[in-house]
């Protein structure tokens, strides 16, 4: 686990922007389990995020002061701003992506709709898991931004969903108010005999979000054509030599050929020029009370450090934001 004297806190003059630069104020900080993942000491879906520099981290914010003829001042703007009060962002390129208005919603609550978790979300399994009526999901980090998330959107295309969570508490929460079929409490529970209860002609589309055992006994209770949507790996980021010492991987892949199975894959960011069409989907469903954002908020930016390690710990539910102040 990383701990708070990992990291020190700085203060400086808030700088200027210069030609094509805005200078974005951060109001909100996602906290995502890829802030640790970021921390190792080899390149990841990111370079190497260098000792003595700002933690890379995704936040929303507002354009205080532009040098960019894309971001006037006012615009709410979502990027990878760091974890700091002010960032100076190149307008160029896609750096930042513009929030768009969004009636009745918190600023948390667009945060996650419209952006890295809801694309995350969306493509993740209607893409590479290609959901059908009738098929049965299994979600791992069920209780999770994306995974909540991802549970949702397969009930609403049809499917029978089975999520996996850390507690009793978090397992109640998905069936009783999201609506999952069921729900399996990995601390307490062993399971792939659950899965195999629970999954009698097997999973027809695994979300995983954790790796390690739990992807094991997933692989186990595959359906024949089944789709293994690889989004995140949880189990294994606190590793502390990164690549070099990681456990060893599932011993069970033969199940992907003797059930013609297949296992992918992807990053949210493969998808950004399609956001539109999930942002457009996902707020529909929201206002439709179909689909439901619960948001963990933390108060202040010193705070984030011990916020990260609730991702790890099992004490965060639904979205980890830390609300500057």
């Amino acid at each position: 686990m990383a701990r708070e004297s990992d990291f020190d806190w700085h203060e400086e003059p808030v700088p200027l922007p210069g030609p094509g630069q805005v200078l974005v104020r951060c109001e909100y900080l996602s906290v995502d389990p890829g802030n640790r993942l970021w921390m190792w000491p080899t390149d990841t879906t990111v370079p190497v995020q260098a000792i003595g520099t700002v933690m890379r981290g995704i936040a929303m914010g507002t354009v205080v002061a532009s040098r960019c003829a894309a971001y006037a001042e006012g615009c709410v703007v979502q990027g990878v701003l760091g974890w700091q009060d002010y960032a100076i962002v190149s307008g160029e390129g896609h750096a930042l992506w513009r929030m768009r208005q969004a009636e009745r919603l918190t600023p948390q609550t667009h945060m996650t709709l419209c952006g890295h978790v809801g694309l995350a979300a969306y493509f993740g399994l209607l893409e590479i898991g290609q959901p059908r009526a009738g098929e049965t999901l299994v979600v791992s980090s069920a209780a999770g931004a994306v995974g909540s998330m991802v549970g949702q959107i397969g009930l609403l295309r049809g499917c029978r969903v089975v999520g996996i969570a850390g507690s009793a508490q978090k397992c109640r929460w998905l069936r009783e108010e999201l609506g999952f079929d069921t729900a399996i409490d990995y601390k307490t529970e062993p399971v792939f005999h659950r899965l195999r209860k629970l999954c009698p002609v097997g999973i027809d589309v695994y979300f995983d979000n954790v790796g390690g055992p739990l992807l094991e006994d997933a692989l186990a209770n595959l359906n024949v054509g089944a789709r293994v949507v690889a989004c995140g790996m949880l189990s294994v980021y606190n590793d502390i030599a990164g690549v070099l010492t990681l456990p060893p991987g599932p011993n069970n892949l033969l199940n992907l050929t003797l059930r013609r199975s297949r296992m992918q894959g992807f990053l949210y960011s493969d998808y950004r020029a399609r956001a539109k069409e999930a942002f457009e989907h996902l707020l529909d469903w929201h206002a439709q009370g179909r689909l439901q954002v619960r948001i963990d908020t933390i108060e202040g930016l010193r705070q984030a450090p011990r916020a990260l390690n609730r991702l790890f710990d099992g004490s965060s539910c639904g979205k980890l934001i830390v609300r500057m102040s």
